[in-house]
């Protein structure tokens, strides 16, 4: 499914290697999120079958992830979905408009997600200072946001670096975790598989589905590969096997906390916990190993915070490349190579955005991703793999072709439908307003719809 495109970042280096590409979707999936919604899960499901949302939560997230890793593998520019369907859909008709609402919801979700991270940040922080007030936390959320964009502020190679670094510090955080409860890991075990599943009990999957959907949100982030993909050492396998390890090792690391934490806690307690992790390693390890967990979990999340601002800043310097965005966010800096004023401007609102609650940002972050992009590039790989011929051999073809694609189709239809109304109207009118300023835009320009023949 080779896709021939002109390339727009040839002056980006492509110098991250598997290993860096691993670890920053990693980073981008393992932020506060696991840490704080441990007690929602279980709450969803009543205290049990807990491990049955996280296996469906990777399922889904897996399916999703092989869309991903094929449209990727064969478009892998920076960017990659303003790519995916623009391609699929007619680069001079349809897919305009699909491309083009693609950068209007990335440059509308983009801070919101950011700033979420950030304001996990805090929210996490005031528990290791409970004298801090609302609006010093806002104050300490937009600040992480800004610091990112320092830390960021140079080139592909030093980034890499960086990410591993963080990435040590958050999987080393999740394997103390694990190492503290190991010995009560089959017991957790048993208790969740045990007792059967009461198959014809509507309330028990209704649970289990919301439970699901909020695990499905702290795997998300196994797409960041492909949003450097113009930086990365030959994307057309780094960016399908990274998505794949990235997966399927954040699975691995969340089942074994969870039981670990399960096999400690007792159940009603780990329910009702607003800082379960410090809880559990108060019970195992004492109050200064709870407190350095604590710290350990504030840097997971800036570390999330650090890599989706790398990534999606390279989304509006895509489009600005080809001339379908303001043309400001193509400069690259002078001497670095990397798109520098994308990254100030997403900063900067993703600072902003931090007024918003942390539940406000997360749901019309879902929302919009889902209706605008996910649910259209399910779509796309059906239609580019329609003109895959027997020569383009040279990409990623995702295995067991189309289940992948129908059970991630389903899957984010799901999480629209679980969404209260209030966040669907709000990502329907924006979706509007952004039809609205595409056609507005091609009207000016004299292009696609209104083309003069």
């Amino acid at each position: 499914m080779q896709v021939d495109l002109a390339v727009v970042e040839e002056d980006l280096d492509r110098r991250m290697g598997i290993f860096g590409a691993c670890t920053s979707n990693m980073l981008n999936m393992i932020g506060v999120g696991p840490f704080l919604s441990i007690p929602l899960i279980l709450v969803a499901v009543h205290g049990s079958k807990v491990l049955l949302a996280w296996i469906l939560g990777a399922a889904i997230s897996l399916c999703d992830g092989l869309v991903w890793a094929e449209l990727g593998s064969a478009m892998p520019y920076s960017g990659g979905p303003y790519f995916y369907l623009r391609h699929a859909f007619g680069a001079q008709t349809y897919g305009r408009a699909a491309s083009f609402l693609v950068l209007w919801s990335s440059v509308l979700t983009a801070p919101l997600l950011i700033a979420s991270g950030a304001v996990g940040f805090s929210q996490y922080f005031h528990y290791l200072r409970p004298s801090v007030h609302d609006a010093g936390l806002c104050a300490l959320a937009m600040a992480v946001c800004l610091i990112n964009v320092v830390l960021l502020y140079r080139r592909i190679t030093t980034i890499s670096a960086i990410s591993i670094g963080l990435w040590i510090l958050v999987v080393g955080t999740i394997v103390w975790i694990i190492i503290g409860g190991a010995e009560h890991i089959p017991s957790a075990l048993r208790a969740q598989i045990g007792g059967g599943y009461p198959v014809l009990d509507s309330a028990f999957w209704k649970g289990v589905g919301a439970a699901t959907l909020i695990a499905v949100y702290d795997y998300a982030g196994y797409y960041n590969v492909c949003l450097i993909g113009a930086e990365l050492k030959r994307p057309e396998r780094t960016i399908p096997y990274s998505i794949i390890v990235s997966i399927l090792m954040v699975a691995i690391l969340y089942i074994a906390m969870n039981l670990a934490i399960l096999g400690v806690l007792p159940v009603q307690q780990s329910m009702h916990s607003s800082a379960i992790v410090a809880d559990f390693m108060q019970t195992v390890y004492g109050a200064k190993s709870a407190r350095v967990a604590d710290v350990l979990i504030l840097v997971a999340s800036f570390a999330s915070v650090f890599a989706i601002l790398l990534g999606y800043s390279r989304i509006p310097f895509a489009a600005a490349k080809q001339g379908e965005f303001f043309s400001i966010f193509a400069k690259l800096h002078p001497t670095k190579d990397f798109p520098h004023i994308s990254l100030v401007i997403l900063g900067v609102l993703s600072a902003c955005a931090c007024m918003l609650s942390l539940s406000t940002l997360i749901s019309l972050v879902i929302v919009i991703q889902a209706m605008i992009q996910f649910l259209a590039q399910c779509v796309a790989v059906v239609l580019l793999r329609r003109r895959h011929t027997e020569e383009d051999n040279s990409t990623f073809l995702m295995p067991l072709y189309p289940l992948p694609v129908v059970i991630a189709f389903v899957g984010w239809l799901l999480v629209l439908i679980s969404t209260g109304a209030r966040d669907i109207l709000i990502a329907f009118a924006m979706t509007l307003i952004g039809v609205a300023a595409f056609l507005y835009k091609s009207r000016q320009e004299q292009r696609w719809p209104f083309e003069i023949i």
